[in-house]
């Protein structure tokens, strides 16, 4: 007598954000779950929260069921809700879950998967440094940020099976049942144009642009941009992206003088986005904190031949090779990000050069396919 098929495993993917909101860490709990989705023996399900609204929604998006829970309130960059122990153990059961697979550094629904799974295996993916912010203003904010990372963080990750760090300065990352998994790009989509020499004469940011995460730093960009001009008159500065923070940037470019250089695109995906990174003549990342523990704009800039700017901080320095795929600037430094900038701009040789090694570099270390598939084996093996 034949015995049954094995039922396929469920693995729930559990992030406090997911697309369409923009951000390094939804694209990456995306790429996890189309991954498992394109696999037959295991299923996977979407548990994230809303962006408005208190009522729990299930939709399946891209062929992947998500169940969006409503938040109560939002501190800073954290939605939170009372209810949301209960709301997780009711669809981990319902749904029938086996592995779950959560996402932090953002406080909350990732820490409350782990310690709600019960008996089913876990992997928390961890994708940030300290988020200690530094910045003036920020006193009672870093101290609940040290108090959660010095007393609740390490209580979620001695309880979690697996740790994914995603770079070397993750905190998960040295840990006993810790594998290190970088993002990656799509290197069949994010694919070179032009070479940077011969592109528009323009710098790129995309990110978050939120007062939440000023360690982002793209007012120091600003600041350069504006130094910049002087030594590349035709530059323009394109910022990609959306936040809280957009209408002060703009007030801060109009301040200096460079307000009709500075454009603001909105949120990009897909093609767009693309055609963005493709046709920019340099990218820059300008973060001021260990809080950037990767970058995954850089390796999409790097897929497509653009050179890229970077702080020395957090893991940017583990992505850009300094002098070969990019060039590393002192993080906060207007004058430093200008003069980088400005070398790229007005070099040519040097901006193709480094743009056909990031290109080496994404085709090498960071396709997803490759990526992915450790997680699958993550994910039958936890």
């Amino acid at each position: 007598m034949s015995s049954l098929p094995a039922k396929a495993r469920t693995v729930a993917v559990v992030a406090p954000y997911y697309p369409p909101k923009i951000g390094g860490v939804e694209q990456y709990a995306a790429r996890i779950a189309q991954a498992v989705a394109a696999v037959p023996d295991l299923q996977i399900v979407v548990i994230t929260t809303r962006p408005d609204g208190l009522r729990t929604t299930v939709t399946t998006e891209d062929g992947v069921p998500v169940v969006r829970l409503g938040a109560w309130l939002k501190l800073s960059n954290t939605p939170l809700s009372p209810l949301w122990p209960l709301q997780l153990r009711y669809w981990l059961r319902r749904l029938g879950v086996d592995v779950v697979n959560a996402h932090a550094p953002v406080p909350g629904l990732g820490d409350l998967a782990i310690a709600v799974a019960g008996s089913r295996p876990t992997v928390l993916t961890y994708h940030a440094g300290s988020m200690h912010k530094g910045d003036p203003g920020s006193g009672l904010a870093d101290r609940l940020i040290g108090l959660y990372e010095k007393v609740i963080l390490p209580r979620v990750f001695a309880r979690a099976r697996r740790l994914v760090a995603v770079s070397p300065v993750s905190l998960a990352d040295g840990h006993p049942h810790t594998v290190r998994i970088t993002p990656g790009v799509d290197t069949a989509r994010f694919t070179p144009g032009a070479p940077a020499s011969q592109r528009p004469c323009t710098l790129l940011y995309v990110g978050r642009m939120d007062r939440s995460s000023a360690w982002k730093g793209v007012d120091v960009l600003v600041r350069a941009f504006a130094q910049l001009v002087a030594e590349v008159p035709d530059a323009r500065l394109r910022l990609v992206g959306d936040g809280d923070a957009l209408p002060g940037l703009r007030a801060l470019a109009a301040e200096l003088g460079v307000g009709d250089r500075v454009e603001a695109s909105g949120s990009l995906s897909g093609d767009a986005l693309v055609d963005a990174v493709r046709s920019a003549a340099v990218l820059a990342l300008p973060s001021l904190t260990e809080a950037e523990s990767f970058g995954m704009a850089l390796v999409e800039a790097m897929a497509c031949g653009t050179p890229v700017v970077g702080s020395d901080v957090g893991g940017i320095p583990h992505v850009i090779a300094d002098g070969e795929t990019g060039l590393l600037v002192s993080p906060g430094d207007p004058a430093a990000l200008a003069a980088a900038s400005a070398k790229l701009l007005t070099d040519g040789d040097l901006a193709d050069r480094m743009g056909a090694a990031g290109r080496r570099t994404a085709e090498d270390r960071y396709p997803w396919p490759a990526l992915m598939r450790r997680y699958l084996e993550l994910f039958r093996c936890p």
